[in-house]
């Protein structure tokens, strides 16, 4: 079983900062893929990673990350330590997602407008499409089902023009961030299943030693005086 052992704050603050400081504010990035930029965003990409159709290993999903700005790396220390923080990450979303799911919840940002605290999941779910991204084919075996519980996380992303933005109904919108997280659960749970495939049944290759049969070791002695201890 996977233990849940969440980053703290300093650490995911730390983390940020290597995805935002690796491009130089004086770079020219029109036309190039930044990659993951703040935590949010690298929160929805692991969750999408751990919760698709298909087991993805990291060098498979690091370059999409990255984007195209790798970091360069102060030490083997720096480096060691950014990867260890982020598999702790990833594995304790795996965790909480097998283990206590109903208590999953996504890192979003929060932004206080006037006496209103509004949750900004933009960010998230672009990181979570990006990760659906890497095995688009796989995911799309999910046929309408799959679909439509990605629906609301699309709603939020470039994707689809940020179409929640555009509904002008702020009951809606809140309606639809609401169905992000429970959704996400769902979807793990139906690619988890899907993954695991249908149980069968243990067969044996020979007949079950009874308790009184010589034992199959070829001791000599019966079953129950022997192995079965």
């Amino acid at each position: 079983m996977i233990s849940h052992n969440p980053l703290t704050s300093d650490q995911l603050d730390w983390l940020r900062e290597v995805l935002l400081n690796r491009i130089d504010d004086e770079t020219n990035t029109k036309g190039l893929d930044e990659g993951i930029l703040d935590v949010p965003e690298l929160d929805g990409f692991l969750t999408a990673i751990v919760s698709g159709p298909v087991v993805l290993v990291p060098s498979r999903w690091l370059p999409a990350m990255w984007g195209d700005f790798e970091p360069i790396w102060n030490g083997a220390d720096e480096a060691q330590r950014f990867m260890s923080l982020l598999m702790q990450h990833s594995n304790s979303i795996a965790s909480m997602l097998m283990e206590a799911p109903e208590a999953f919840e996504p890192i979003f940002y929060e932004r206080k407008l006037d006496v209103r605290v509004i949750t900004i999941v933009d960010e998230w779910c672009e990181g979570y499409m990006r990760g659906v991204r890497l095995a688009e084919k796989e995911w799309r075996t999910g046929g309408q089902d799959i679909a439509d519980l990605l629906a609301p996380i699309r709603a939020f992303t470039e994707e689809t023009n940020w179409r929640a933005h555009a509904l002008g109904d702020e009951a809606e919108v809140d309606r639809l961030r609401d169905t992000i997280a429970p959704n996400v659960r769902v979807i793990h749970a139906k690619w988890l299943a899907e993954r695991s495939g249908p149980q069968v049944p243990a067969r044996r290759d020979r007949p079950r030693v009874g308790r009184n049969d010589p034992c199959p070791c070829g001791s000599g002695k019966k079953y129950k005086r022997c192995c079965l201890q």
